[in-house]
């Protein structure tokens, strides 16, 4: 009698249904320079961002989340990376205050259409910090990035009003300015990153917290491959990141590919033009 080997088990991964908040990049343009990211002389496509953008947009309501919008203000072209424009955890919302000044009047506007739409607990922040480009939210903690833009004093003020646990990551690559360019949450316990963007101390923190985590690639991180958005089972991604949607699949997860490569030319992905409406 032939004796078959048992199998593995197969994780079942399951979706959660989200809200996001997203601004149509109507204004779209590089006409500065605040990253690696950005070449002024090489400019971008407004409308080819929109249609991209658009796709995304599409992409979240064909997985069922909701998608509100906020409107875009002419002369802030970065607007469209609502990510950065705070960051919201059981309904309270700790506003964002920009390093640059390029876009300092993002994180008032972000804030006023909080108040405007049912967000009342909001904290206007003393410390520089930019939204969920640098806090990510699992279950029972928030992954905070510092580095280039967040300061850690940020780090502190949003553990003390949001009543959740903070834990301080250092990034060490230009490339990866803010923390949502190296590393996305795998559902609310896990996350995928690339290793190299962060300090020794920080990777170390890393692997102690998440020693199942997904590690992506140099070349997989090179094309922003970690902006992306997850909801417990589907990863909107970009689609140059073969490897790490590879495997993504052999984790249990479902990538969906988008292609975002003219917001890319502002240093921007499915997680940057994304804002989660925690309640």
């Amino acid at each position: 009698m032939t004796v078959m080997p048992a199998m593995e088990p197969t994780t079942v991964r399951t979706a959660l249904r989200r809200h996001y908040l997203m601004c149509r990049p109507d204004h779209f343009a590089v006409t500065y320079a605040i990253n690696p990211w950005m070449d002024p002389a090489a400019g971008a496509e407004a409308a080819k961002a929109v249609a991209q953008w658009e796709a995304l947009r599409a992409a979240y309501l064909a997985l069922g989340h909701e998608v509100s919008l906020i409107d875009p203000i002419e002369g802030l072209p970065d607007m469209v990376f609502a990510a950065n424009g705070a960051l919201v955890v059981g309904g309270r919302v700790y506003g964002a205050k920009f390093t640059h000044p390029e876009r300092y009047a993002e994180g008032p506007a972000y804030a006023k259409w909080m108040l405007e739409n049912g967000f009342s607990e909001l904290l206007e922040p003393q410390h520089t910090n930019e939204g969920e480009g640098d806090f990510l939210t699992l279950d029972h903690v928030i992954l905070a990035g510092t580095g280039f833009r967040t300061e850690i004093a940020a780090h502190q003020e949003a553990q003390e009003f949001l009543r959740r646990p903070v834990v301080t990551l250092r990034l060490v690559d230009p490339r990866f300015y803010h923390l949502d360019t190296a590393l996305f949450p795998l559902g609310g316990d896990n996350v995928a990153y690339f290793p190299g963007a962060f300090s020794p101390g920080s990777r170390a923190v890393l692997r102690r917290l998440f020693p199942d985590a997904v590690l992506a690639s140099e070349a997989d991180a090179a094309v922003l491959g970690l902006n992306a958005v997850c909801d417990g089972r589907n990863v909107v991604i970009n689609a140059e990141a073969v490897g790490l949607i590879d495997t993504l699949r052999e984790h249990g997860y479902e990538p969906l590919p988008v292609d975002l490569s003219e917001l890319r030319k502002a240093g921007g992905g499915p997680k940057c033009c994304t804002l989660e409406l925690r309640s």
